[in-house]
């Protein structure tokens, strides 16, 4: 045992104990990198985490609603309608009435939205292409499962927390 004269040795890093630094610490880096646009642009993080989920859902052909999205960010309806009004002011997202259901609300990013954030996240995306070149067809694939793993386990612990 080490005495407070005498580092502690550490134990040799498992493989296992490797990828879940290595995921954490793509994870701060990553919400380092986001804050600075947050930061630059005066959005929240939430409002960050607004856009992904707008942007994904689009791009996946769906549409997104304030409760979707208050749903998909475990927001309260007065939360979701404050990130709503910051990025609506920003000119980040455009609000509209569904052509069917005057009712019903959409939520899109705007031009705006895209440009900015291109001209942010481009050079991410271009030096994350440079990075992968290395990789093989097979090892993306094997790399894709393995972050949708991971992503999936950290959406199932969540909801095992959450019930508590």
């Amino acid at each position: 045992m080490a005495t407070a004269d005498e580092p502690a040795r550490t134990r040799p890093e498992t493989a296992d104990g490797l990828l879940i630094r290595l995921l954490r610490q793509l994870t701060v880096e990553s919400a380092r990198f986001a804050e600075m646009f947050g930061d630059a642009h005066g959005l929240h993080r939430t409002d960050l985490n607004a856009l992904a989920v707008v942007m994904d859902a689009a791009r996946s052909g769906r549409r997104m609603s304030p409760g979707s999205l208050a749903a998909a960010l475990h927001l309260s309806p007065s939360a979701t309608t404050s990130a709503l009004d910051r990025l609506e002011a920003s000119g980040h997202i455009r609000r509209t009435r569904d052509a069917a259901d005057r009712r019903k609300i959409e939520l899109e990013m705007t031009d705006k939205a895209r440009r900015v954030g291109a001209g942010f996240f481009a050079p991410l995306a271009v030096e994350f292409a440079e990075r992968w070149q290395g990789f093989t067809p097979e090892e993306r694939d094997t790399i894709a499962r393995f972050l949708t793993g991971s992503i999936e386990a950290t959406v199932a612990v969540r909801a095992d927390l959450a019930k508590d």
